[in-house]
């Protein structure tokens, strides 16, 4: 990994004493919603700039200015901007037409050169940036990077690097890792995290997804990789319709279980989170929190001790707002109350 000077942070681990309570074991919160980005994409998607750039230098015979591109207007694509400004090179973003002028506005605020509005779903925008925008790029004579949202190794090494925070925050290992997942590239690098701390066979890993946003345990299920014929959950940043083929390897190991939870489910968590430990999260970072409560993880991990130890990554997210946490609360409370019944059981 690149020396130069990262584009991400050390984030704190703290232990949870409500959370603990409720959960019935030792609950610490890994806060990578802290990072710069709001999100963990800090990691992975700046450590796939900082690798660009290193390339770059190591080919001295091209002296284009760098500009790196990305299709999400989403996490990713504010993960990209970050970074690349942090270091001192531009950065653009093409989002489909359904991204709201709240999103257009903060990736310009956080220092974006260009944001392009194009098609009706990240695969157009996505398309768009790579067969029209970046050669456009290319012919005024700069050096165009493309950053995949999820699924490049340097994203699971730049993601991975939690993990060795983890062992030097909690020399005792965890008995148990929560993530969330999307594309794969969270749960690809604490996989590889994991296996270099030594810790690869003996930490159980819970990848959890919304309903209809569930890629990666369908595949599981399914025993192939499975693509979704849309994204239907909330949690919008869990969006990928396919899981990377290397996440769905690493899925298949004996200590890896994937859990799907509904979208009422991961939403209750977001405001049970705020009331308990005051941070506000998107969806899709809720549905790992969401285990924590209720009797979720005694339901999906069987009996554990008071002294069990339990890794919930706080993933963050940026599509969050209290305006839009009290839409959630307003629409699905009385179903979340319903689902939480059933664990208690």
């Amino acid at each position: 990994m690149s020396e130069t000077t990262k584009p991400w942070i050390l984030t704190p681990l703290l232990e949870s004493g409500v959370l603990s309570k409720i959960a019935g074991c030792r609950i610490f919160l890994k806060l990578e919603n802290l990072q710069p980005s709001s999100s963990f994409k800090s990691r992975g998607i700046g450590n796939m700039v900082l690798t660009s750039i290193d390339q770059h230098k190591e080919n001295s015979s091209d002296d284009r200015p760098l500009h790196f591109f990305s299709s999400s207007g989403g996490n990713a694509g504010l993960a990209c901007v970050t970074a690349a400004k942090s270091l001192g090179y531009k950065a653009s973003v093409v989002v489909p037409t359904s991204t709201d002028d709240w999103t257009v506005q903060k990736l310009f605020a956080s220092g974006a050169s260009e944001v392009i509005i194009h098609g009706d779903s990240w695969f157009y925008a996505d398309e768009y940036l790579r067969e029209t925008v970046i050669p456009k790029a290319e012919e005024r004579g700069e050096k165009g990077i493309y950053i995949h949202p999820f699924d490049r190794p340097a994203i699971w090494a730049g993601a991975s690097t939690m993990i060795d925070e983890l062992k030097e925050q909690m020399p005792e290992r965890p008995d148990v890792i929560i993530c969330s997942v999307g594309g794969g590239g969270l749960f690809s690098g604490i996989m590889q995290g994991l296996d270099r701390v030594g810790w690869g066979e003996d930490v159980q890993v819970l990848p959890v997804e919304t309903l209809g946003a569930d890629s990666l345990a369908q595949s599981v299920t399914n025993g192939e990789l499975v693509t979704l014929p849309g994204i239907t959950s909330v949690a919008t940043s869990l969006g990928a319709i396919r899981v990377a083929e290397h996440a769905f390897r690493e899925a298949q190991r004996p200590n890896v279980k994937p859990i799907v939870l509904d979208d009422a489910e991961a939403c209750a968590a977001c405001w049970r989170f705020l009331d308990d430990e005051r941070y506000l999260v998107e969806p899709a970072c809720g549905v790992s929190v969401a285990l924590a409560y209720d009797g979720r993880l005694n339901h999906y991990l069987g009996k554990f001790s008071p002294e069990t130890k339990v890794v919930i990554i706080v993933c963050g997210g940026s599509k969050i707002s209290l305006e839009l946490l009290n839409k959630y609360k307003k629409k699905y409370q009385e179903s979340s109350e319903a689902a939480a019944a059933k664990y208690k059981c």
